[in-house]
């Protein structure tokens, strides 16, 4: 079941388009990346899903029927521009928003202290905010916003300002929230987190919606056939051997393990690949090379950006 959907929404600032048709479907208990490059429209979208403002045209539906306001409710928002007020104590600040979002004193109390003993933050409960670093803060914030356990996440570049070790911590809550059914919306242009948790992902580029689909099957899709061997052995003019339905693109014989890298050519199989070469020599290991998320976003923008030069 999609929780959330988008339908051709629109919206113009001064005559700047920010959002041109862009549809997108989230799935129940799902991580689903928003991606783009800066000033792609994603900002604009988030808000819009936070009834933060309105589309120009276009529907919104959540779990199934028409956008409410009180939906909002259901909804948690970490947005990438930071929203504490410094000179409030955190415990405070964190117990006020608590409340904002609908929680009893109590309720809010307990949930917080349950939050404060994971993240071992008790000892800053009485400390303004503006004491903390830009980590501490995002910890704090992190939590204000999870704390209502909505039924949707919203995190617009969330380890900003993590080091590594609270950047895994941080990603580990986001994968226990989506395990107990919490559907996440993920905003960032760190594409190794995005391989590392998202289910699905749409990518914005000037105002359009230019791709999406599960992760795999993207990388699936912008794969070129290309191959990594390690071998043993010498083979004089390896091309030669190959034959034209292959293409050596790289080729390191100087160390006792060698390795290549090799593209398939006129749609030739693995098998056929293998044959050849184990023919010629021992093979150590045989690996296809699948692009990255980071590949895939640098191609599909460079490609869209020429497309709407011409």
């Amino acid at each position: 079941m999609d929780i959330f959907q988008a339908n051709d929404i629109v919206k113009e600032y001064a005559g700047h388009v920010a959002l041109s048709s862009v549809s997108i479907s989230v799935k129940e208990a799902s991580i689903f990346g928003l991606l783009g490059p800066n000033g792609a429209g994603k900002t604009t979208l988030i808000r819009i899903i936070n009834q933060i403002t309105a589309p120009d045209s276009g529907e919104l539906f959540f779990e199934g029927r028409p956008v409410k306001a009180n939906d909002i409710y259901q909804i948690g928002y970490l947005p990438e521009e930071r929203g504490l007020y410094k000179k409030m104590k955190v415990g405070e600040q964190a117990l006020y928003l608590a409340q904002l979002k609908g929680m009893t004193k109590n309720d809010a109390l307990k949930s917080l202290k349950y939050w404060f003993e994971k993240f071992e933050i008790q000892a800053w409960w009485g400390k303004k905010v503006e004491e903390l670093s830009k980590g501490m803060a995002q910890k704090v914030q992190f939590i204000t916003t999870v704390i209502h356990q909505p039924k949707l996440l919203i995190f617009d570049e969330p380890f900003s300002g993590f080091d590594p070790i609270n950047t895994n911590l941080l990603k580990n809550e986001i994968l226990e929230l989506k395990k107990k059914g919490t559907t996440i919306i993920f905003s960032t242009h760190n594409m190794s987190s995005v391989e590392e948790i998202c289910d699905h992902i749409a990518l914005i580029n000037q105002s359009k919606k230019v791709l999406d689909g599960q992760i795999d099957q993207v990388r699936e899709k912008f794969k070129t056939n290309t191959f990594e061997i390690v071998y043993r052995g010498e083979v004089p003019n390896l091309q030669y051997h190959l034959g034209s339905n292959f293409n050596i693109l790289e080729h390191d014989g100087s160390s006792l393990l060698k390795q290549m890298k090799v593209q398939f050519l006129n749609g030739q199989s693995n098998n056929e690949l293998l044959r050849i070469l184990m023919n010629q020599f021992e093979i150590v290991s045989f690996k296809e090379l699948i692009p990255s998320m980071n590949d895939v976003f640098i191609h599909v923008v460079e490609q869209n950006n020429r497309e709407i030069k011409k």
